[in-house]
């Protein structure tokens, strides 16, 4: 007895079906991608905000995500990751100036009584002169400014790096510690730095822009470059230098913005 197998013979779809398939396939993905990401938007935009302290102003989910970043960055950071410098010809000539908050209403502000004041724990505070930072070896560097609004812009500056200041006057201990405060003479405006980026080697101590001291509106006599973060971490007119294991508060961070801010 002979038993028939039929040989089921598969039709190939034609250029029209493949192209309606490939449609329905790739607006079903589209739609099951995009009412994903809305239910996720909905439901952050609906969560608690944090409490408002050192940081404010975000979610709570949002800030924990936050937090976790910049945990993860600082545990893989590395001093040996620089910034791209540039030939000095390619800094812009007039720099652009990215915010006056905490130096536009000090017009009683004197350049030439200005002291840096290094708060100290159990210590006298110290208070360092401009021509004091001047005498230590100058450092230059050239790279590209960015700034959160989104621009950049290949700048000069020329200043001592920041962990030849601590080395040359004895604040090493102080170094030590997680985190760094810096703040303007009149307080207006100040940031929070970790221990990281404090000592990198790119993060200096500007006193000169384009070969010439720093101008009024960028911060003259002394003002933080640091380049492997946004320029809201580029504190103008510096006042005040602080150290603690313990996030200091941060300007743009109780806005809501990320504390690390990091590139």
């Amino acid at each position: 007895m002979k038993t028939n197998h039929k040989k089921t013979v598969k039709i190939p779809l034609t250029v029209d079906q493949k192209i309606r398939r490939r449609t329905f396939i790739s607006f079903g993905t589209f739609l099951a991608l995009g009412s994903g990401a809305y239910v996720g938007w909905k439901w952050l935009l609906n969560a608690p905000e944090e409490t408002a302290g050192i940081t404010g102003g975000a979610r709570v989910p949002l800030r924990r995500a936050l937090n976790k970043t910049e945990l993860f960055f600082r545990n893989f950071f590395s001093n040996k990751h620089l910034v791209k410098t540039y030939p000095v010809d390619r800094a812009a000539k007039n720099p652009r100036i990215n915010s006056l908050i905490g130096i536009e209403d000090d017009e009683d502000f004197d350049i030439a009584a200005w002291k840096l004041q290094v708060k100290l724990n159990n210590q006298k505070n110290r208070y360092i002169t401009i021509e004091e930072i001047k005498a230590l070896p100058k450092t230059e560097i050239v790279y590209d400014f960015k700034c959160v609004e989104g621009w950049d812009e290949i700048q000069h500056w020329a200043g001592v790096k920041l962990s030849d200041f601590l080395t040359h006057f004895q604040l090493g201990n102080e170094a030590e510690k997680q985190y760094m405060g810096l703040e303007t003479p009149n307080g207006a405006y100040y940031v929070g730095l970790e221990r990281e980026s404090i000592l990198h080697p790119q993060t200096l101590l500007a006193y000169e822009m384009n070969g010439k001291a720093i101008s009024t509106e960028h911060g003259a006599p002394l003002r933080l470059i640091i380049p492997v973060k946004y320029g809201i971490k580029n504190l103008k007119r510096i006042g005040m230098m602080s150290f603690s294991n313990s996030r200091p508060k941060d300007y743009w961070a109780e806005q809501g913005y990320d504390y690390y801010s990091g590139l």
